[in-house]
């Protein structure tokens, strides 16, 4: 809860403008919160009130994933990471564990089926559908079935196509090195498409929630 009115809020920020001397609309309210339990949103507001007035002059905030390394720390970039750890898991699994290693080959077999039935598709409607929001119910639990259905669906797809595209290639697909590091390559990068068109939705949203001037 705000304890200050907006006439000492203006004061405060104004103050710490002049003894801070922030660069940025971003550190100014970092500074004002240190002080007072105003939110976000009411000092962002009140410094483009001042702004308005001519009283202050500072860089409009950026949004807190303005860059793709910013974006990639963030939970929304959790999938990412899960995705292409499962791929290269796989990729090395496939290279390293012999097939009758019984039982660690149990572990190569497991992550084969997730690299072939999961991973593929999953990147590529990540990339068409960079947000949860696949329809218009805004049910969250819709949309993880709708998301699941299609990452396997497109999978059990792809997978043929990928091999029918590599039996025309001098690789051909009498081995299992060209199918992994195609199905590898495939999916790094759609998901490295999709996480960029996530980080720019993400940047969109930010955009349209911050206050504009009136």
């Amino acid at each position: 809860m705000t304890t200050e009115t907006p006439q000492t809020l203006e004061q405060t920020i104004l103050q710490t403008t002049t003894d801070k001397k922030p660069e940025t609309i971003n550190q100014l309210i970092d500074l004002i919160q240190q002080t007072t339990p105003t939110s976000k949103t009411e000092i962002l507001n009140t410094i483009i009130k001042l702004q308005n007035q001519g009283k202050l002059k500072l860089t409009p905030p950026q949004p807190e994933t303005a860059s793709l390394s910013a974006f990639l720390k963030t939970s929304g970039a959790t999938w990412f990471w899960i995705t292409i750890a499962l791929t290269y898991a796989a990729l090395i699994a496939a290279f390293t564990i012999p097939p009758d290693m019984l039982p660690i080959a149990y572990i190569r077999n497991i992550l084969g089926i997730i690299f072939i039935i999961w991973t593929p598709g999953y990147a590529f409607v990540k990339a068409l559908f960079p947000t949860e929001q696949l329809n218009k119910t805004n049910t969250k639990e819709l949309d993880i079935i709708e998301r699941t259905a299609l990452s396997i669906g497109l999978s059990l797809a792809l997978v043929p196509i990928i091999g029918l595209l590599l039996n025309y290639t001098p690789w051909g697909i009498t081995t299992l090195t060209p199918i992994v590091l195609s199905l590898t390559a495939f999916t790094t990068i759609f998901a490295l498409a999709a996480v960029i068109r996530e980080q720019t939705t993400s940047i969109k949203e930010q955009q349209q929630a911050t206050p504009k001037k009136p």
